[in-house]
């Protein structure tokens, strides 16, 4: 199959998983809710339509929309840099909460400029996460250790030395709950939005993607992590350093995710004070498979899940349907998107008649 039928076939696939996702999403409102008309209005036209000042444009929610977009874009382009190596890491969520929590210990304790303090902050959460995810790739890379699984616990182990931390050596002991001191001016982030948390943290996302796009697709590092995914034994036979790639993939994968829970955490709130993982990481997954693992479409996969999330949540607020109702609707996608027999007879088709073209060419240009 050509590039361009391989292209229309991954877009039909993904708005079928998609429609999929939302139809049980209906389903799903329309049994458990007494008004599941004006919920599904909630959930699709809610998030930039105000329904109660007379179905104006809401602007505000779509600031609110860009802001929620930040952290996913960050753990996304992480996901697809790991994926892209066929490099299951789940690690990117205990790294958003490591890298939120250095972060905020450096705006506190670490008094610099304005203008680099948030720069210094940020940099930091990265080294620690790169640091952080040398534990499972190396483990992968020295004893054959599944990538998922060390990930996975290593997510919790993250956890509770961030919770430790926090309530036994940096807890403000004169507030009434479980948080840090307050973070220094310098080393916050600035607001574009103040009401809806929209920072300058979303350009530095957006940098990102067109960094990351340059680095898979234009360098030879991320040509051999793309190799390593397709194939890791012809990519060692090749003679790529496949034990490397390997490292490489995960450290820049622990990198962005610290990076999105730093600039997250400075540019949201005052001081830190979270108690739990936040699931960003988890989000980034599926913003992952929703682009593809191709960086350039990441803040559109980012758009879309936070505008369910938006829309759930004013369904949760109008409608009393949970908010959660995002989560099922990821989870339909994430299994539709990763169903190898999901519309395999329409990409049977298209290899045919692909095929068919190209042996018609053939003759003809023989006979020519």
């Amino acid at each position: 199959m050509n590039k361009r039928r391989m292209t229309a076939f991954n877009l039909v696939r993904g708005c079928a998983s998609i429609l999929v996702a939302l139809l049980v999403a209906a389903v799903l409102i329309f049994i458990s809710c007494d008004q599941p008309w004006l919920a599904l209005r909630y959930l699709i036209l809610g998030p930039v339509i105000d329904f109660k000042g007379g179905a104006s444009f809401n602007l505000m929610s779509l600031y609110t929309i860009f802001g929620s977009m930040i952290p996913i874009m960050f753990t996304g382009l992480g996901v697809c840099v790991m994926f892209s190596a066929n490099e299951f890491n789940l690690g990117g969520e205990g790294c958003v909460m490591v890298g939120g929590f250095v972060g905020a210990l450096c705006a506190i304790y670490i008094p610099m400029p304005a203008w680099i303090h948030p720069a210094f902050c940020v940099l930091m959460s990265m080294l620690v996460c790169g640091a952080i995810m040398l534990i499972p790739s190396l483990l992968k890379v020295k004893l054959g250790a599944s990538e998922m699984v060390c990930t996975l616990m290593l997510n919790y182990v993250m956890l509770y030395t961030v919770k430790h931390f926090l309530t036994n050596v940096f807890a403000d002991r004169s507030k009434g709950q479980t948080q840090t001191a307050q973070f220094l001016s310098s080393g916050r982030i600035t607001a574009l939005v103040m009401r809806a948390k929209f920072t300058w943290g979303f350009f530095v996302a957006l940098a990102m993607v067109g960094l990351m796009w340059l680095f898979m697709y234009r360098t030879r590092w991320g040509y051999t992590i793309r190799m390593l995914g397709v194939n890791r034994e012809f990519s060692r036979y090749s003679g790529l350093h496949v034990g490397g790639t390997v490292v490489l993939a995960q450290v820049i994968g622990g990198m962005l995710s610290g990076m999105g829970g730093s600039i997250e955490m400075l540019g949201r709130y005052t001081s830190f004070k979270w108690n739990s993982l936040p699931g960003y990481g988890w989000d980034g997954m599926t913003v992952a498979i929703l682009a593809k693992n191709n960086p350039i479409f990441v803040p559109l996969a980012a758009f879309f899940i936070a505008y369910l999330d938006r829309g759930c949540q004013l369904m949760a607020t109008y409608c009393n349907i949970s908010a959660n109702m995002i989560d099922i609707i990821q989870a339909v996608i994430f299994l539709f998107f990763t169903a190898e027999q999901f519309l395999s007879g329409y990409r049977q088709k298209l290899v045919v008649k692909s095929a068919k073209e190209e042996l018609l060419a053939a003759e003809g240009g023989a006979k020519a």
